[in-house]
């Protein structure tokens, strides 16, 4: 299978928010993934590590009961700190457990983009 299969899900992984309007923002970021890839993906959603709904092993259990045979899970996280190498990894295990026969892989996280340093100097061009 490849990234354009049209069984294959996106899972976009934020850390969650007591505040239901950040929470909201990831949930906007996923539409937009979803509007600008096109038909890339079968289904694009948000899910998150805590204090928001739906958590990742439900996240990815919805990708599956949805028809996905492969669920990429996209870490929108700055930087590689605790969550990032050992939280999330943990969660989307869980994932993966109640997903038996489907591929569960584990992108590289917002903040490892080489593509990062760009998009900051793009949001202070004209500054």
């Amino acid at each position: 299978m490849n990234d354009t299969d049209s069984n294959t899900a996106l899972l976009l992984v934020a850390h969650g928010s007591r505040r239901d309007a950040s929470n909201d923002e990831v949930r906007e970021v996923a539409r937009r993934l979803r509007a600008l890839a096109g038909g890339r993906f079968s289904r694009v959603e948000a899910a998150f590590l805590e204090l928001a709904e739906p958590p990742i092993p439900e996240g990815i259990a919805a990708c599956c009961a949805a028809g996905a045979r492969r669920v990429l899970v996209l870490p929108y996280f700055l930087s590689a700190g605790r969550h990032v190498v050992t939280d999330i990894p943990r969660e989307v295990e869980q994932g993966r457990q109640r997903c038996p026969g489907v591929e569960v892989r584990l992108c590289g996280y917002l903040g490892g983009s080489d593509e990062l340093p760009r998009l900051l100097l793009d949001l202070v061009r004209g500054d």
